[in-house]
This record gives structure tokens, C-alpha cells and sequence, in this order.
């Protein structure tokens, strides 16, 4: 697997993974029925962040996006959203991803990493996420309108570099 930075021709391979895991309504906060242009908006970074690809050969197996959590005075404090293509998981794609924002964020001269929005009954993200060092420092009750669960919460999670 080798993790490389995006670009504009990997987005007709991301974007049916990144919809079906959105449209789950499970993970992310994004809004339903979005289309190609309006999420690739949302997902693609340009400078000071990123958006990388783990890739197997031509295949993406999985996605990030990281860079400053807020501008200005906040921007010391960088963030990260993670999507594994659903048909390509159990391969350590998660793990190998998160690896580089960690790495990503030290060399950039981050202070910590802080992720917003970790749904609760995720389990398998918080348990990577507590695996690579992170902390939750607190959980907004109810915040995650779940497509099964209903309203679950939202952690709150910390690493500092």
C-alpha cells in the first residue's frame, strides 16, 4: 500500500465510496444526496491541507483529508477525516492513514491533532483512533443524527504531537 497525495483524476474513484458511506448515514455529518462536484468540494483540500490516497496499485482502497482544525489563532491544531472504500476493509487502510496524518501534522509543526466528530457508536473508529494515541476529551450528547441508532454522540478526540 503506499499513501500519495491526491489528485484531481482519483476523485471518479473516491467519490462512489465517499457517497455510499455518507448515504449510510453511520460516520459522517455531511448532508444526503450529495452530488460529484458538491462533495468533492468538501473533501479535496488545497493549501495548507491535504487530501492523500492509499492506494494498491491503481486501486484507492481509502482516503484522508487533514490539515488546520480552525484559522488564525487555532490553526496550531490540525484535523482529519478518514473514508476506507466498505468492499476494501480489514486491510489496515485505516490505520495506515491515520499513521500519516499523525507524521503529517508533526512535520508540518502541528501542535496536536483534534478530531471533531468521531460518532459514538463507531466503535471501530474510536478503538483506532484511542489505538493511535488519541483521546476522548469529551462527548456532545445526542449531537449524531444516526440512520439506525437515532440520536447518539459525538466524541470529541485529542492527540498531541
Amino acid at each position: 500500500m503506499e499513501i500519495r497525495e491526491a489528485t484531481s483524476a482519483d476523485w471518479a474513484q473516491i467519490y462512489p465510496f465517499w457517497s455510499q458511506i455518507v448515504e449510510a448515514g453511520e460516520t459522517y455529518v455531511y448532508p444526503l444526496g450529495l452530488g460529484p462536484d458538491e462533495a468533492r468540494a468538501l473533501w479535496m483540500e488545497t493549501p495548507p491541507g491535504l487530501t492523500v490516497v492509499a492506494v494498491d496499485g491503481d486501486r484507492i482502497l481509502g482516503t484522508a483529508k487533514m490539515g488546520p482544525n480552525r484559522p488564525g489563532r487555532g490553526a496550531h491544531i490540525a484535523t482529519g477525516s478518514f473514508m476506507v472504500d466498505p468492499e476494501l476493509q480489514g486491510r489496515g487502510t485505516g490505520r495506515a492513514l491515520g499513521t500519516y496524518l499523525v507524521e503529517w501534522a508533526r512535520s508540518q509543526g502541528y501542535h496536536s491533532i483534534q478530531f471533531n466528530a468521531v460518532v459514538e457508536s463507531n466503535a471501530h473508529a474510536v478503538y483506532l483512533w484511542q489505538s493511535l494515541g488519541f483521546k476522548i476529551v469529551g462527548t456532545v450528547p445526542e449531537a449524531f443524527d444516526h440512520q439506525t441508532n437515532g440520536l447518539v454522540g459525538l466524541h470529541i478526540m485529542v492527540r498531541k504531537l
